[in-house]
């Protein structure tokens, strides 16, 4: 069973290599290397992976030609998990009236 976690948390990583790659060719499809690195810099060095995944979804769109469906599977898997969090600390607010 050990296994299972130690592939997933490589696939994991795989993915967010794929992921950074894309959103790197994505945004200097559009914009220029200078906002590519800009955006490698903020996603670094400042936790901000907004223009990355921005970049993301647009690099497969554009740049590879994949519809915008599978375009946004790719940019927002962290939205899977993100989403069920997020109602979680809601009826958590809810229901015992803390609210952190």
């Amino acid at each position: 069973m050990a296994a299972f976690g130690i592939l997933g948390g490589i696939g994991f990583l795989l993915v967010g290599i794929v992921q950074i790659f894309v959103g790197y060719i994505g945004i200097e499809y559009h914009l220029g290397t200078g906002f590519a690195i800009g955006a490698l810099v903020l996603g670094f060095m400042f936790r901000i992976m907004l223009p990355l995944t921005i970049g993301t979804f647009f690099g497969a769109l554009d740049v590879w030609g994949w519809p915008w469906y599978g375009a946004l599977a790719l940019a927002a898997p962290g939205f899977f998990f993100i989403v069920p969090a997020i109602f979680k600390s809601l009826s958590k607010c809810v229901t015992t009236s803390k609210c952190n």
